[in-house]
């Protein structure tokens, strides 16, 4: 046996050289369950740095004209029998979705605020930057089995930026919304209507239009694992009466579903439909879920509350149930895969991140313009220097 460096031994290397210059198999992170279930990982407690509003007509606004406030019926044991189809399809005013608005109102709003932002410039270019809706898509992605979703994601002054993309898929199906599904969103909306005053201490006025431009949004800091977020949500309502006025605690989240006749059809709402609700408002520090259960002619004929810590404890024990742990440890390797993956600063310069049930997440590297989505009026102002304070005079000037 010849002692090692010896020309033997360097044909060796030599012979292996070539292997190194095969195509590297492109990166991709699995799903599984099974591989995310350790122990649950940091998430630090999300607190609001400010927020925003649209208005009817989608505009923005950089205050909280568009905060609603929780007004519950009287609890007298009788049904609420809110009618959910009232005004459909007369009093209803949707969104334009064709208008991809991608990361834009958060980023006005990041622009807006900038200068004030806790830990400064210096925070920001460690954090990541998106909206709550993305990363609830990521929570849930161990457990989905039916639609897939596309993020794409760049970095700029070291901040990193998710920004869903439609999938082909997404596309078809909203294009294709039959109309049962669309007055079911339409009675989503309606519920918020009977829940909701317009100042604290007010009454309900369902009888106006419902119209899906208008928003209220939180923008939020927290911190998951060694990954600082910087995301914004949207927010029902806020609870006058709430044993803590400050937000995220005092807002509650506000869903309907179908009246539930047996324990398979509990069983089912607890594994599928509670998962997405958990995940939306964990994320968000939102305490409280009121649901509106209908019956087939869409009157709500019960309301209950689902604690958000307390979800969980429904499928504790169902071996096919969600677990909170899997979901945020993989959205935790999620975006460590990302912020190793995206490591040029240039926004111009796209990654695709992309997956579908049952595989692996995958990526692209996309250098067209079509990808890009921060824009130009951000990417300029944001590259300008912060203004200096100004100069407070001396006495002796």
């Amino acid at each position: 046996m010849e002692p090692r460096g010896t020309k033997r031994g360097a044909e060796k290397i030599t012979v292996a050289e070539p292997c190194n210059k095969l195509p590297r198999p492109a990166p991709s992170l699995p799903t599984e369950p099974a591989l995310y279930s350790g122990p649950f990982p940091f998430y630090r407690r999300p607190s609001e740095l400010g927020c925003f509003s649209l208005d009817a007509q989608r505009q923005y606004h950089g205050d909280a004209r568009a905060l609603r406030y929780y007004s519950p019926p009287p609890t007298t044991g009788q049904s609420p029998n809110f009618d959910l189809r009232d005004g459909y399809p007369d009093h209803y005013q949707t969104r334009d979705e064709e208008v991809q608005e991608r990361l834009d109102h958060l980023l006005h709003w990041l622009l807006e605020h900038r200068g004030q932002l806790e830990g400064g410039p210096s925070w920001l270019a460690g954090a990541i930057v998106t909206w709550r809706g993305h990363l609830t898509k990521l929570l849930t992605t161990p457990y989905e089995r039916q639609e897939g979703w596309q993020l794409a994601a760049c970095r700029f002054q070291g901040t990193l930026y998710l920004s869903e993309v439609e999938t082909p898929a997404a596309r078809v199906q909203r294009l294709n919304r039959p109309p049962l599904l669309r007055e079911l969103m339409y009675m989503g909306y309606k519920f918020e209507q009977y829940m909701c005053a317009d100042k604290p201490g007010g009454s309900p006025d369902p009888s106006g239009e419902v119209n899906t431009n208008v928003a209220f949004c939180s923008v939020l800091r927290s911190r998951l694992g060694n990954h600082p977020l910087l995301f914004s949500g949207e927010v029902d309502c806020t609870d006058p009466q709430a044993p803590s006025t400050q937000p995220p605690t005092c807002y509650v989240e506000l869903k309907t579903s179908k009246e539930m006749h047996s324990p398979g059809q509990w069983k089912s709402f607890y594994r599928h439909k509670l998962l997405k609700w958990w995940a939306q408002s964990f994320l968000l520090g939102v305490p409280n879920v009121v649901a509106g259960f209908r019956n087939p002619e869409g009157f709500v004929c019960s309301l209950k509350t689902f604690p958000t810590m307390e979800m969980f404890e429904y499928v504790r024990n169902d071996r096919d149930g969600w677990n909170p742990s899997v979901c945020m440890n993989f959205c935790a390797a999620f975006l460590s895969f990302a912020q190793n993956t995206v490591v040029q600063d240039d926004p111009r310069l796209v990654y695709l991140f992309s997956w579908e049930p049952g595989g692996p997440v995958t990526v692209s590297e996309q250098r067209d313009a079509l990808h890009a989505f921060l824009p130009t009026w951000y990417v300029e102002a944001m590259t300008q220097e912060l203004p200096s304070p100004a100069k407070t005079p001396s006495p002796k000037d």
